[in-house]
């Protein structure tokens, strides 16, 4: 069974950091593109920040560039988040997710797959 769990979360205050890791059981780790998403009270869930399998390209939510920086392991098959001058904003539950897109690998083929971990709360508050 696939599981992704997430850890690091917690109450910080504004201007700190945080580092989030989700640490997944997941065959073929490296064949999955990696996201952080976050669901705030009342608003819709967003994608905070992606890194493809290759690692050879990362994207952010505008309101977090400059200030957090995803990165994976595949060989310990954990992805991280780490979040620096965090804000009030910011609040919110932060939601580990593997995708993958069908694709041929040589003589491979990679069906397509999601999964999401269970969540983990960062609160920003003085």
């Amino acid at each position: 069974q696939v599981q992704l769990v997430e850890s690091g979360g917690g109450l910080v205050q504004p201007g700190g950091s945080l580092r989030l890791s989700c640490a997944a059981s997941v065959i073929n780790f490296s064949t999955y593109n990696l996201n952080w998403y976050r669901q705030a009270p009342g608003k819709e869930r967003e994608l905070v920040a992606t890194i493809t399998r290759t690692s050879d390209s990362t994207n952010y939510a505008d309101s977090v560039k400059g200030r957090f920086t995803i990165s994976r392991d595949n060989a310990k098959n954990t992805v991280s988040l780490q979040m620096n001058s965090l804000k009030p904003e910011d609040t919110a539950v932060y939601y580990c997710n593997a995708e993958r897109r069908p694709f041929r690998d040589g003589s491979d083929f990679y069906t397509e797959a999601i999964y999401w971990g269970q969540g983990t709360q960062v609160t920003v508050s003085s």
